[in-house]
């Protein structure tokens, strides 16, 4: 296991704690996942896709990042670094969509 995991792990668990106290709070049952240069939402996704289908999406990177640091390490560089920005990011945006999501009304 690597340190880097432990952000990872912290990442996971807020996206949780993201899901169980923002998603009572989203009215709809389709939430925006992408916007448009003019802001206008361009694509919708049922809540509970928008939800879940982030933790689903991070660990399914995370399992494709062990993957190929086990089967091709050459191949592989700044493993550590890469989990830490790909958590960070996957965090921020996640909240983003839901703190929009909550917003409509």
């Amino acid at each position: 296991m690597l340190p880097a995991d432990y952000v990872f792990g912290i990442a996971v668990a807020l996206v949780v704690a993201f899901n169980f106290y923002l998603g009572p709070r989203i009215e709809r049952e389709h939430v925006a996942m992408q916007w448009g240069p003019s802001g206008e939402p361009t694509w919708y996704a049922p809540k509970w896709l928008a939800m879940w289908g982030m933790l689903a999406f991070m660990v399914a990177v995370r399992l494709l990042i062990w993957l190929a640091s086990t089967y091709a390490p050459q191949s592989v560089h700044g493993v550590e670094l890469g989990i830490v920005i790909f958590s960070v990011i996957a965090v921020g945006s996640h909240l983003f969509v839901l703190m929009k999501a909550r917003a409509v009304r």
